[in-house]
Order: structure tokens, then sequence, then C-alpha cells
């Protein structure tokens, strides 16, 4: 084992009450003799947490921390990554990738204030969410000893641990036959494992848990109004909701007309692609509409190389490095750009598609008098002349030269 068992007194597991984390318990104490204290981050996945309270101790922890997280992680989030519009690898709107700097940072609190020696994870090696849990660890309290038991213990797949907890006499919310691992929170709910590692096509209709299928959507078209001021979401249909309030209230309509399936060959940060399927209803409502409104209120050229820094704060996210300068200093250019980001966007809701119904903007930067085909005096069609001689001058350069060789003839050869 990479730590000593003598020097781990007391440490703080991040806890969920799923299969990994439930079988983790009894197994440091096996191991490590130590005393272990759950903390359960509450993201919004929306579980029983008396349940997994109760869970927990009845699984050997001495306590359990409950911590709410919703307005956190929405808050100082989510909303930055709406805002920056980060989708990693064009598709992926990073619901895990997300949450998992908030969970982390909520752990080092626990432990920092319980006295503890070590934090544990129940991350695979496999896995991106390693990264994420230990950098924010590296960054907020380095002094911590790390416990990674997939990467110590003699447990190899789902079903040994499922083994593992029945010879503990630890119930788990997963079967040999749903073999799916899942992780919910506010901003999404995402699917891996089971058929979806042998199966590359569409996923069963039974992975999806969020979103109505399409087939079977309102046969009608919905619509919807997303309000937003600097950026960031503030209202739904013209009532103003508070930032977890008006996330479910998204996630419901965009659910309900089969909104925010998302079906990804991913590559993850440790090398190898995984497949995966994604629900994220609001997120993708949210990223639609405040995409269409920064195309009425962005300059072109910040509009595009905003586009760049999008690539790059996805990235930043997905690979775990959200405490570093770098996305700090992002954050910043980023928010310069949002100041005049508001206004309301009019989505079409039909059967799994989003279209655009309307764009209003007091900040628009769409002038009729000169977009329009009608020819007025606010554009002289003359300036266009000027400005196409000057862009083109490197191309009549570079077109001279090219004929000037052509017409040079060729050297004689030696006899």
């Amino acid at each position: 084992m990479p730590n000593s068992p003598a020097e781990i007194k007391r440490v703080v597991l991040a806890y969920s009450g799923g299969l990994d984390t439930s079988i983790i318990i009894p197994w440091l104490r096996e191991n490590y003799g130590c005393e272990v204290i759950a903390m359960v981050g509450d993201v919004g996945q929306g579980d029983d947490y008396k349940a997994v309270r109760k869970k927990a101790l009845a699984s050997g922890a001495s306590k359990v921390f409950v911590e709410d997280l919703r307005e956190e992680f929405v808050t100082g989030y989510l909303w930055k990554a709406v805002k920056a519009g980060t989708l990693y690898e064009g598709k992926y709107l990073l619901g895990t990738s997300l949450a998992r700097p908030v969970i982390a940072k909520a752990q080092v609190k626990v432990a920092l204030a319980t006295g503890a020696d070590a934090v544990a994870h129940g991350c695979t090696g496999k896995g991106n969410d390693q990264v994420r849990f230990e950098l924010t660890f590296k960054a907020l309290a380095p002094h911590l000893h790390v416990i990674a038991p997939w990467r110590e213990w003699s447990i190899k797949s789902r079903e040994d641990a499922l083994q593992y907890a029945e010879n503990h006499n630890i119930p788990v919310p997963v079967t040999k036959k749903d073999l799916y691992s899942r992780d919910q929170n506010l901003w999404h709910l995402s699917h891996e494992g089971g058929p979806l590692e042998t199966k590359l096509g569409e996923p069963p209709e039974d992975a999806w848990k969020l979103t109505a299928s399409p087939q079977k959507a309102p046969a009608g078209e919905g619509t919807v109004v997303i309000g937003f001021e600097a950026g960031v979401p503030v209202s739904v249909n013209g009532k103003r909701l508070r930032p977890v309030k008006l996330i479910e209230t998204l996630n419901q309509i965009g659910g309900r007309y089969g909104v925010g399936r998302t079906d990804l060959v991913e590559n993850r940060l440790v090398g190898m692609k995984s497949h995966g399927a994604y629900e994220t209803p609001a997120g993708t409502l949210i990223y639609a509409a405040h995409h269409e409104l920064e195309a009425l209120c962005l300059d072109r050229e910040t509009f595009h190389y905003k586009q760049h820094v999008a690539l790059r704060y996805a990235e930043l996210v997905y690979y775990g490095q959200w405490f570093t300068p770098l996305r700090e200093a992002l954050d910043g250019f980023i928010d310069s750009t949002q100041r005049n980001v508001s206004g309301k966007v009019t989505l079409g809701l039909y059967r799994g598609h989003i279209r655009v119904l309307d764009r209003v903007s007091p900040n628009s930067l769409y002038d009729t008098s000169i977009g329009s085909f009608v020819m007025g005096s606010d554009y002289d069609q003359k300036d266009a002349e000027g400005f196409i001689n000057i862009l083109g001058l490197p191309l009549r350069i570079e077109a001279a030269l090219r004929k000037k060789r052509e017409a040079k003839p060729a050297g004689r050869k030696k006899g």
C-alpha cells in the first residue's frame, strides 16, 4: 500500500451510497484500521439523505456529513461553464466534470475541520474522476494523504464488488442484471458500463431515465423562453427563478420533449476511449439559448476568439484543472465578454429537437438599416472596393510572382 496504515488514523471518504463507496467503508477499516468519516455532497442527485446517512453508519462510518452544495454548484461552477460555452469534444456538457471539484472542495473542508489524516474516493484507476478529485486535494490541502482503493485492492470488476458487498451484508442499489454505472446531479445523469461497453450503437432505451423517448414525446411542439442577464440564465417563461429551481424547471420541460440526450464515444484523460450516454435537458436548452444571444450581442472578433477559449476551458474542466491560475484568468476574459449578453431567447421543442423561434436583446448588434438588402445611407457600398483591394493585396502579389515564374524560359540542358 502507498500509505502506511500506521500513518492513517482518520479518513474522510467522499460517500454516495452507491456500490463502490458502500464497500469502501468496511474495506478501509479492515485494511487501514482507521476511523472513517463519510462526506456526502448534495449536488442535486435527489437521494434520500436520511437513508444514505443510516446506511453509511451501518457500514461502519463513525460520522456522516451531508453538505448541501447545490447553490454553490450552480452559481460557482455551472454558470461559469455556461458563460464560457464549454463543450468537451463538441458534445459533452461536462456534468460529472463540473461536479467533482465542488464535492472534493467540501470533502477537504470536512477533513480539515475534523483533523483527518487522509481523504479517500471511490474512483477507478481507469477513470477521469480520480484526477479531478486528487488535483483538487493537491490544490487545497496537499498535506493530506490520498487513498484510492480501486488502485490498491484485489477487486477487479463490478461483479467482484457486488460479491464483496454480499459477503459483508451491505445492500447496494446495483444488481447483476443492471450493471450501469450512473452519476446524477442537477445538471445531468450519466450512464456508463453494462451494455454500453460492448454496444457502440444507440444506447438501449432502458438506459435513459430523465428524458422521454422522442417517439413517445408530445406530438405538438412546445415552447420555452429563457431570459439571461450578463450571460447567466435568470428566468423561464417570464418568471424569475432561483438558480437551482431554474435548472430543475428546465430539466422537466426539456425531459418531457426528449431533449438533452447525448451518445458519446469520448477520449478520456487517462488515454483510452469510453462509451457513455448523458442526459442534460436543462443544460442543452440553456446552451442553445445562450449561443443565440451571444450571436446577437458579441462582435465578430470576440465571438470567434471566445470559441477558442471555450475549447481550452472545456479541457481544463474535463482534465480536473479547475483550481488553477489559468482557469481563473480565463474567467476574467469570459466575464468581460458577457457584460452585454442579456435578453430572451424563445426555443421550440419537438421530439428531441430544438429550433430557435425568437431572439431579443437590448444590446443587440444586429442593425436592420445595415444588415438589410435594402440599400440605405448607413452603408456606402463604394467602401467595399477599397476593403477588397486591401484584403486581396497578398493574393495579387502572389499571382504576379507566379506569372513571372511561369513566363521565364527553362534553362538549356548541357549535352
